[in-house]
């Protein structure tokens, strides 16, 4: 299926990638689309194997009429907790485009408010609309690109696999070499039946 605009030319989607992982950082991208743009294989990013992603990365960022990109740390997540901290990477991402966008489409059914510009969330927006879509390609490949190099420096954890989503293996190794400054110490990082 063809993705398509939500309302107008100069909106902006946005989506987050690593919401669900124990380490490392969320991740938002913004971006706005022309009006001509077109691409048959571009939908959520969850959808898409590693190899289209990478593929449409380059696309996306040369064919935008502009995009951002914003990483909230994990200790920001910690303090202000993985909704606030999405919804940050969100206005961060917003905030860096170059042009200001005329409406906001949001991914998912939380959003604050911001620069007075109107928004829209939509559950499943990333299979539904363009932008959406777009954004959560570059959100997840600008995240794993970020993953990769925390992987040069902690290869334990096998972050350029996991990603630091909570795999067996990742939790096998928060249990025998223990949690890094990139860890979320609010989330659970270990089941009870592995502490």
């Amino acid at each position: 299926m063809l993705l398509k605009y939500y309302q107008n030319t100069n909106e902006t989607g946005t989506d987050e990638a690593g919401r669900g992982c124990l380490a490392g950082p969320v991740t938002a991208a913004a971006i706005i689309l022309p009006e001509s743009f077109e691409n048959a294989i571009l939908t959520d990013s969850k959808l898409l194997s590693e190899h289209k992603r990478d593929l449409l990365e380059p696309l996306l960022k040369d064919e935008s009429i502009c995009f951002g990109i914003a990483h909230i740390q994990p200790n920001v997540i910690d303090e202000i907790n993985i909704l606030n901290a999405s919804i940050l990477a969100m206005h961060n991402a917003i905030d860096s485009l170059s042009q200001i966008p005329k409406y906001i489409i949001v991914d998912g059914n939380r959003f604050k408010p911001l620069n007075d510009i109107p928004y829209s969330c939509i559950v499943k927006g990333d299979s539904k609309y363009l932008s959406i879509a777009a954004a959560s390609v570059l959100a997840k490949t600008a995240r794993d690109a970020y993953m990769l190099q925390l992987h040069e420096e902690y290869p334990m954890y096998n972050w350029k696999k996991n990603k630091g989503y909570p795999t067996k293996e990742h939790r096998a190794a928060i249990r025998k070499y223990g949690p890094t400054k990139h860890h979320r110490m609010s989330f659970k990082l270990l089941p009870d039946n592995l502490l």
